[in-house]
């Protein structure tokens, strides 16, 4: 005979009111910013949401249903064109049929190797139509990578940019290769959506997959399984905290392959909004296309912010900004006082979103918390949950430092090789280590596998990065571990100046002294005209020199 207690009653009771407080604040959060709007244009309405129910909640669904609710509304603008959401449906539908035609079908896995543009947008509405697997290519891969993770992956077809063509990756004799920009009449992309037929894509037995490639900056790209969005409370997630709205005039300057740049596409596509898709990303051509379009939200990684800063005073004041409403960045930390800067001179415009390839978002801080903290992740959006906890999966005190581990609806599904993430129940490791203080604010202090011991303490290179970047003639500043004889392993800089300052190391470390504790100061001061970095951002700390 089965018994429940009072207790487990209680539980399942508190459960079922959090669930119901969770969708009615997913619907809030929705309505506020228009994704479902009540009474108006119901017709539309309706049939917008049909194709969401018949199509799932995919890339494909997602687009049918805007070409039902906007149809004449622009979908996205890039260097060449610009299309409705009612043409690019025909010209995914036409693509796809071709696409059919040479082979592509569901679970089919194709390369994308492409910067931001439309003929992206409609190759990835295409695949989803098939139900293929869509396996985003990184465009910072050099040609032997690529070579490398078109044999690893095996996919039946590669769509690149001519560029990356030209460059030479060493390619499968039998591998069909379409150029996807500055393509060469009907063997390109444009050529395929003209051969097309443009009867409508059934809808196929199983969505589509998105594979991502991890950023590989501390070693060998991994393929990361992208789960679909599982309906509308993923937009919702993030509408909590980020007051995005319908129709807005979104530029996404982050690679659509990067997870951030595929987030953003899929919100902008909940949200029926005009995509603005530079190719490559320039400081001042930035502030210009805001101007001249008048973009009411800025998708980027913060390196592009910085750049944007750096701008003198003169050419920053030629460009009108005041239609943007909000400026999101991700994929790697942004320097505290930049923050500052950042806010000083945009306004309360800025959100920080903390997340991984593997985790989607763990964490959004809004302007309010990075004028109170600049140095703070934020908290979790609606229906995340934060977890700091020990090496054995038990939480940490309130203010102690342990592993990140987030659950949400949108957690990657392993990697392609058959690994995955660490696992405490429904909470995800991220790799990365942090703490949450009592104001339930989130403090990320760097990788597990950035952490050193040094003289027999635990150090993290960020805040070492932090107290370098604030120094007035200080542009960039990175800081990895390095073996050494006595200490274990020290700390090493990697500092980048500001155009025409001067700095030596004896006088660098002068100025750290004061700020950071002894076991925390690097030992190895290297000057270099830049960083580098991957096209996300992020720093590649194995071509650092050692």
């Amino acid at each position: 005979m089965l018994s429940t207690s009072t207790a487990e009653v209680r539980a399942g009771g508190l459960a079922q009111v959090e669930r119901r407080e969770n969708l009615l604040n997913q619907g809030f959060h929705l309505v506020r910013s228009g994704v479902l709007a009540p009474g108006l244009r119901v017709h539309r309405d309706v049939g917008a949401i049909w194709q969401l129910v018949t199509w799932g909640p995919s890339i494909a669904g997602g687009y049918r249903a805007s070409a039902v609710r906007a149809p004449h509304q622009t979908a996205f603008a890039d260097e060449q064109r610009s299309a409705t959401f009612r043409e690019l449906d025909d010209n995914a539908n036409r693509l796809a049929n071709s696409l059919r035609d040479r082979g592509v079908g569901p679970r089919t896995p194709v390369a994308v190797l492409c910067r931001n543009h439309g003929g992206l947008v409609e190759a990835m509405v295409a695949l989803a139509k098939l139900g293929a697997t869509t396996l985003l290519l990184n465009s910072g891969l050099s040609p032997a990578q690529v070579s490398a993770v078109v044999v690893e992956q095996r996919p039946v077809l590669l769509l690149a940019d001519q560029e990356f063509l030209d460059q030479g990756p060493d390619l499968p004799a039998d591998l069909p290769v379409v150029s996807t920009w500055a393509d060469d009449g009907a063997s390109g992309l444009a050529g395929l959506v003209a051969q097309g037929a443009p009867a409508r894509v059934p809808i196929p037995e199983r969505p589509g997959r998105t594979v991502v490639m991890t950023s590989g900056t501390t070693s060998t790209p991994k393929g990361a399984r992208r789960p679909q969005p599982h309906g509308l409370s993923e937009a919702a997630s993030l509408l909590s905290a980020i007051p995005l709205r319908t129709g807005e005039r979104m530029m996404i300057t982050t690679p659509v392959f990067h997870t951030w740049g595929l987030a953003a596409l899929q919100l902008g596509m909940a949200l029926h909004a005009e995509l603005v898709l530079p190719r490559r990303f320039d400081a001042e051509q930035a502030l210009r296309t805001i101007a001249e379009r008048r973009v009411t939200a800025l998708v980027a990684v913060p390196v592009m912010l910085q750049r944007i800063l750096d701008l003198p005073a003169e050419v920053k004041a030629r460009y009108d900004t005041s239609s943007l409403r909000v400026v999101a960045y991700s994929g790697s930390a942004m320097p505290a006082e930049r923050i500052t800067q950042f806010l000083d001179e945009f306004g309360p415009v800025l959100y920080g979103l903390y997340g991984s390839t593997e985790a989607s978002w763990a964490s959004i801080s809004t302007p309010a918390d990075l004028a109170a903290e600049p140095t703070t992740a934020g908290r979790p959006p609606l229906g995340t949950r934060l977890g700091i906890l020990d090496d054995d999966g038990r939480p940490v005190p309130r203010g102690a430092v342990g592993q990140i581990c987030v659950g949400n609806g949108m957690l990657f599904e392993g990697y392609t090789n058959g690994t995955g993430q660490p696992m405490f129940g429904d909470l995800m490791a991220t790799g990365d280590r942090g703490r949450l203080e009592d104001d339930g604010r989130l403090y990320v202090v760097g990788r597990a596998d950035d952490m050193i011991v040094s003289g027999g303490e635990n150090v993290f290179p960020r805040p070492v990065e932090d107290a370098i970047a604030a120094l007035p003639e200080v542009a960039d500043a990175a800081v990895l571990g390095v073996p050494d004889e006595r200490f274990g392993q020290r700390f090493a800089a990697y500092v980048v100046l500001r155009e025409g300052a001067t700095l030596t190391a004896e006088t660098l470390l002068d100025r750290l002294r004061p700020k950071l504790p002894r076991f925390s100061l690097p030992r190895d001061v290297h000057f270099l005209p830049e960083l580098p970095r991957n096209p996300t951002g992020k720093v590649t700390r194995h071509t650092l020199p050692r």
